[in-house]
């Protein structure tokens, strides 16, 4: 589905020629790359328009999956602290495909969240987890609420 951010405003800054977006949850100057830029307007519109709980977004969790570890981008919990939804971001340059959700497919498995968001900032993808077998995905054709 396609579906434009809002314009939000964000802090940023520039030093020594480098150029920085505050994280509001974690209270840190971040490298503004084009992912990043994705991932905060990703956050920024999960609490105002999907209802998510700002205390409840984790970003960059870790993982282990055998001997590698990984990180997923975005992670949203519910009330009760159980993953609701893993967010990958991309850069809007890079496109969402095949490999994009095989990608979030495999942290998933790890981390267990009933919903996948696939993102870069242009176009937006969300699955959900089939709740019977927690095996298998059906596309959604609007992002899920997360109150």
């Amino acid at each position: 589905m396609s579906l434009a951010f809002p314009p939000y405003e964000f802090r940023t800054r520039t030093h020594r020629g480098r150029d920085y977006i505050w994280d509001d949850l974690r209270g840190v100057w971040l490298a503004l790359t084009p992912e990043e830029r994705v991932r905060r307007h990703l956050i920024r519109y999960m609490v105002a328009e999907m209802g998510a709980d700002p205390g409840r977004i984790a970003q960059e969790l870790p993982f282990r999956l055998g001997r590698k570890a990984f990180r997923a981008d975005v992670v949203c919990f519910d009330a009760a602290l159980r993953p609701l939804l893993l967010a990958e971001c991309k850069a809007p340059s890079v496109a969402i495909d095949g490999q994009t959700l095989a990608q979030a497919v495999k942290y998933n498995s790890v981390v267990g969240a009933r919903y996948i968001m696939l993102t870069n900032g242009v176009r937006h993808f969300a699955f959900e987890r089939d709740p019977a077998t927690l095996e298998g995905y059906r596309q959604l054709k609007e992002l899920p609420d997360l109150r």
